[in-house]
Order: C-alpha cells, then structure tokens, then sequence
C-alpha cells in the first residue's frame, strides 16, 4: 500500500462541485434541471474583456509572465481600488493568480501549524475549514447567526482570540449567507485588534462590487494600521462573471510578500498572459456590465426571498451582499441534507445543504439567484409542491 500523508485524510471538498457533477449527470439523462447550487453568474464575460484577451493571443502574449504578475495588471488593480475606496496600494504588494482561493490557501499554509488556531466564519466558504484543518491549525469557528443577518459582531470575534491565535479570516460580503459586516464592527474589530498585534488578518473581499439596499462594503485595508498584517483577498470571478478564467489577486503585507511570491512560483509559476490582459480591460474598461449584473441580482433577490418566506416552513432573511439566500428550513422538519437531497432527486432543483458550509450551518440551505430569473420563479413553484 503507498503511504501517503495523513495530512490529507483531513482535506476537505467543495460540495458546490459535487453537487453540480450530479446535476450535469441528471441533466443529460433528460432531467430538467435547475441549478440553483453553483456560485457562478449566469451572465457571459463582457465582449470587450474577451477581446483584449484574444488580441493578447493575436499579439504574440503566449509566453511566461512575471511570477507576481505583469506590471501593467498590478497597476490597474492598484486604480481600480483607488476608484473604489480612495486607499493607495503599493503595485510591489499585489500577487496576481489563478482564482482566490490561491490567495486563502496560501496565507492559510503560512500560519497554519500544529499547535496554534486560525478563525474562520462558519457558516462560511467551506475551503476556508478544509485548509486550516490540513496545515495541522485548529480550526476556531465564528459563529454567523441567524438573528444578527449573519454578520459578526467585533467584541465576540475579539472574545475569541487566544495566545494560540495567528490568523482571523473574516468574508463581507458573505459566502454562502449574502451576510455583509455593518462599518462600525469592523471599526471595532480594527481597533481591537490593535492589543493583538501577533494576530493576523485574511479579508476575503471577491463580493465586493455585489451588496443591496443600504448595504455598503467597506475594505479592510481602509484600516492603515492593519496594513502590516492585512492580506487582501479579491479578484475577477464573480464581478465581471469571468470564474472560469481563474484570475484573483491578493494585496500582501510587504513582510509576507517574499513568502507568496516564492509560493507561486513553486505551485503554478505564473498566471497565464491573455488572462491578465482581460483582467486589465476588465478593470480599465467600461462598468456597464457590472452595474447591469447587480441590478438583475438585486431583482432576482427580492422573488427568491418574497418567494421563499411565504413557503409553510421555511423564512429567509434578506441578504445584504452576494448572490446566495441562506434560507432556515427548520420548519420543514428536515435536516439540510436531506432537504438538498429531495429538492435534487424529487424536484429537479440542485441547491446546497448548509452542513456544506459548516456545523452552524445546520438547519439552512444556500440557494444561488445567480440563475435565470424565470428559473428562479419555477424553482419556487416546484418548491412549493414538494412533499415533505
């Protein structure tokens, strides 16, 4: 028998992946599927991203890139946060690379040993748990609650730091809740920090550009104090609804930096040329797409969570950011697997059991509207006609 780490054994998985595998299966068994499990925008790529990226083909970009990514990228990821939050960012501190979770594995690996606890939210992005528990890192959950809009609160965050603690990811807006964190928690989380200076600090930002009503992201690295400490994580996936690209950066503290480069070279080298160049136009270009994406998500909100609230055992608080209702259906009197498990095989409607996302999220289901929106109303129909 080969020997293999026993590191591995505690990898955990995507259960999004799983469950779209099982939906493509069904789909091209003749089954009408409808995905409502995937966190991908139904929308295409804006045309004139995927131009720049054919006219760096066309031009000759077919070689390697600089391990950090090409200059020109790194500056137009330094204006776009300029524009979006008046921060200045030094283009030397940003590491392109293949998607965000590149960024989390990596700042994940750096701190996480046997030994010493790193927090994540639960519910929460379910790698976060899995890579924390394959460094050999305790992994510390914060809870997101019902009641608070799945948001944390800063002193119950700051509770929970220990002399073991090396790392704290926060998610604002939120996977798989839509939970986005208020300012002043973050204000609070910012200031309290600063008896923890041992400590640091994950932001997984990708939501960003996606919050509603008077729900208004606010970046960590708005926190100058921080900044020695603070890995920004962010990217091109779900804003410009370019996730099979694999493009995502991360904006590192300048002591951290070496580390994460020499990481990306020992783990992919670089990211690939044309990529980079749509992730330039896509930056630099036209927001039009962008602003049309969020309003479509803002509607498709608001049927899923009138819809869903007027269903006998089920509630859903409106979510602030993202493109995920997080539904509680306790209610039903089934548990989150087997609720994903019926909605799968008895209505044709692939969601996720909120167990995926962490013990907390017991009891809830992530419903993504980022589908067609007529999908979304005949979701809710064959929602309300399951028997349970």
């Amino acid at each position: 028998m080969l020997d293999i780490s026993p590191a591995f054994a505690n990898l955990g998985t995507e259960t999004a992946f799983e469950v779209l595998a099982r939906a493509n299966a069904l789909k091209a068994a003749g089954k009408d599927i409808i995905n409502l499990g995937i966190g991908q925008p139904d929308f295409k790529t804006p045309p004139h991203v995927v131009e720049a990226a054919a006219k760096a083909l066309r031009d000759g970009h077919h070689g390697y890139t600089p391990a950090n990514g090409i200059p020109e990228l790194r500056e137009a990821v330094v204006r776009d946060l300029h524009r979006r939050y008046g921060v200045t960012v030094d283009p030397g501190l940003v590491l392109i690379v293949p998607g965000g979770k590149v960024t989390m594995f990596f700042a994940i690996m750096m701190f996480g040993r046997p030994g010493v606890e790193i927090m994540y939210p639960n519910p929460g992005f379910p790698i976060y748990e899995s890579t924390i528990r394959f460094s050999g890192a305790t992994a510390v959950p914060i809870p997101l609650l019902e009641d608070k809009a799945f948001a944390f609160s800063a002193d119950d965050v700051l509770s929970r730091i220990t002399p073991k603690t090396r790392l704290i990811i926060i998610n604002s807006p939120a996977n798989p809740t839509g939970g986005v964190v208020p300012v002043i928690e973050l204000e609070k989380l910012a200031a309290g920090l600063e008896r923890h200076p041992n400590v640091a600090i994950m932001s997984d930002e990708i939501y960003g550009q996606l919050t509603y009503d008077n729900h208004k992201h606010a970046t960590m690295l708005r926190f100058e104090h921080l900044r020695d400490r603070l890995i920004l994580l962010d990217g091109w996936s779900k804003t410009y609804a370019m996730t099979g690209w694999r493009l995502g950066f991360g904006v590192w503290p300048k002591e951290l930096f070496p580390i994460a480069e020499k990481l990306a070279i020992n783990d992919h080298s670089c990211v690939n040329a044309a990529a980079q160049w749509a992730g330039i136009a896509a930056l630099d270009g036209p927001q039009d797409a962008v602003h049309t994406m969020q309003r479509a998500f803002a509607e498709r909100r608001k049927i899923v969570v009138d819809g869903l609230n007027k269903l006998p055992g089920w509630r859903c608080v409106s979510p602030g950011g993202a493109f995920y209702a997080f539904p509680n259906i306790s209610g039903t009197g089934l548990d989150s697997k087997t609720m994903q498990t019926k909605l799968l095989e008895q209505a044709n409607i692939a969601t996720i059991a909120g167990t995926s996302f962490g013990a907390y999220g017991e009891g809830f289901l992530r419903l993504s509207y980022a589908a067609d929106k007529r999908d979304i109303e005949r979701a809710l129909e064959r929602i309300a006609n399951l028997k349970v």
